[in-house]
């Protein structure tokens, strides 16, 4: 690995904050096609939290305090709602580092199925850090990229585990609210 690849620690540090979410998503089984908006709020947890340590117990890991712990709680739009109804929820991310560019992603729960997963991570060459999860029925693959300082660009897919056919696609652009941003 080169010496200018952005570490996973550099990467989490840029997305702290608050950012304003743009994401379409295309639900290719039923032909849908949604459109959403949300405010994502992105912090650092301590490794010592109550929440951290009882995730570790639910994975039946040790608890590893060199581990990166994140908060992201949302609060989302959708045009798939009739009223414009906004729905919010949280998930805790700890990255378990194997080196600076590599390793796995514990949560308290997934993102596609909704019970405890981890993942595989790594940073690219290009700085994109790439998320890989294998869930009962799916997988879902993710790459999040900065475009720019206050901006970051999400690509994700999810394909079924059975014959490999992609569910569902989605972009999102994320947009930091930098008046937010504290000196």
């Amino acid at each position: 690995m080169t010496n200018n690849l952005t570490t996973i620690n550099q990467f989490i540090d840029k997305s702290i904050g608050e950012w304003k979410s743009i994401r379409s998503t295309h639900t290719l089984a039923f032909q849908e096609f949604e459109n959403s908006t949300s405010k994502i709020y992105i912090e650092h947890i301590n490794p010592k939290n109550k929440k951290i340590i009882e995730i570790f117990k639910n994975h039946k890991i040790s608890l590893d305090l060199t581990s990166i712990a994140i908060s992201i709680k949302w609060q989302a739009i959708s045009d798939w709602e009739d009223d414009d109804i906004s729905k919010g929820d949280n998930t805790i991310l700890i990255f378990l580092p194997k080196d600076e560019n590599s390793g796995i992603v514990i949560r308290n729960k997934g993102y596609t199925e909704s019970f405890i997963s981890s993942s595989n991570y790594f940073v690219d060459e290009q700085n994109n850090l790439h998320i890989k999860t294998f869930y009962k029925t799916t997988v879902s693959e993710e790459r999040i990229s900065f475009l720019s300082t206050h901006i970051r660009s999400r690509f994700s897919t999810i394909r079924n585990l059975e014959n490999n056919s992609v569910i569902q696609t989605s972009h999102t652009s994320e947009i930091r609210n930098i008046a937010n941003l504290k000196d």
